[in-house]
């Protein structure tokens, strides 16, 4: 590799790493870095590069997501480049699809929308089942009493969380999210209208994010945000504004849900259930069923992920016994499998092997 003294344009037939930041279409941004003894950039080599990807890559069935750490090489005089490999991801969600990701902040607006403790229960779970970093985060106290907010601070605590309470009309306030910010990949989620855009705007005033307002007839955020982009923190992290949406699915496991209360974790911590598979409900000697404000949100949830294993198991026992096919259309459908034993022709060479088989147990005498 050059000294930092060359020039970058002396190193466009060598690979420079890079993060995607946005993906559109078959299209990607690609924000360089000077990790990897990279060159510095210049007026004639920016710092984000828009790229494609290798047909080689199309080939072997390699996405690209948003979050990628990649090798690019740049072609064009600078301008574009081609992403040539995707290195091992350490983490990835689906959505909204962002790879290697390290935290998520979930944001939610004390009033304007409203905050409705069951829509936040069913974000943290949602975000507890990534196995991610979560934090929380309550916006728009300007529009609440100082009561209201120690009030909810209270409560959350008793689930298990530590709120940090801001408001995007005090330029001091968001001051207290940069820690939870530095020097990681963050994804702040939420339902639409409670200010996330906006936030991102206040930390990176360049960056245009879609900001909508709240729907006065509905009382919820309209959805602003159409895809998921990074944007680059001046202290060197990186947040994602991703689309928002009120009503995440939870397609978890009944194993996988208790986990994802902090509140079942801590009774599990200081006692154990009768039986080892106890799901929490009606089972006799639990340690976990009682007196908690979000008991009755999981036996929610729990419904909802017993009726999901159950499709599952359908679905995989209907299709064991189907086989795909494709139609003329090119869209493919399943039809019934045969019986093996029924249908199926024995081989030539079976048959023949058969024969021999035969002949030589009647020269044997074994076969009168």
């Amino acid at each position: 590799m050059n000294s930092e003294s060359d020039s970058p344009t002396e190193t466009l037939g060598d690979r420079l790493w890079g993060t995607v930041v946005a993906v559109q279409a078959n299209f990607y941004q690609v924000r360089l870095s000077r990790q990897e003894g990279q060159m510095p950039f210049s007026p004639t080599f920016p710092p984000t590069l828009l790229c494609t990807r290798r047909s080689r890559l199309k080939k072997i069935g390699q996405k690209v997501m948003v979050g990628d750490r990649v090798a690019v090489e740049p072609d064009w005089n600078g301008e574009r480049g081609a992403i040539s490999e995707v290195r091992p991801r350490r983490s990835q969600i689906d959505r909204p699809p962002i790879a290697n990701v390290d935290s998520i902040l979930l944001m939610f607006a004390l009033a304007d929308p409203p905050l409705e403790p069951l829509q936040l229960s069913r974000f943290l779970v949602k975000a507890e089942l990534t196995g991610l970093t979560v934090g929380l985060c309550l916006n728009k106290t300007d529009l609440v009493s100082p009561e209201q907010c120690q009030d909810w601070r209270d409560r959350l605590q008793t689930w298990g969380y530590d709120p940090i309470f801001i408001s995007l009309q005090d330029n001091e306030d968001a001051v207290k999210l940069r820690d939870f910010f530095d020097d990681r990949i963050t994804v702040v989620a939420g339902p639409s209208g409670v200010g996330k855009s906006s936030l991102i705007r206040h930390f990176i005033p360049d960056a245009n994010p879609r900001v909508g307002k709240v729907s006065g007839k509905l009382g919820r955020g309209r959805h602003t945000t159409r895809h998921v982009e990074l944007f680059q923190l001046p202290t060197g992290g990186l947040l994602a504004d991703t689309p928002g949406f009120n009503q995440p699915e939870l397609d978890c496991t009944p194993a996988e849900l208790m986990q994802a209360f902090p509140e079942i974790r801590q009774r599990l911590e200081m006692g154990s259930c009768e039986f080892s598979d106890c799901l929490h409900g009606e089972e006799p000697n639990c340690a976990v069923r009682g007196d908690w404000e979000r008991y009755e949100y999981y036996l929610l949830f729990l419904e909802e992920a017993i009726a999901l294993a159950e499709r599952n198991r359908d679905r995989t026992e209907t299709e064991a016994n189907l086989k795909p096919k494709d139609t003329r259309s090119g869209e493919q459908q399943y039809e019934p499998k045969l019986e093996t034993k029924k249908y199926r022709r024995v081989s030539r060479r079976r048959r023949h092997q058969d024969l021999q088989d035969l002949y030589r147990e009647i020269e044997e005498g074994e076969i009168d």
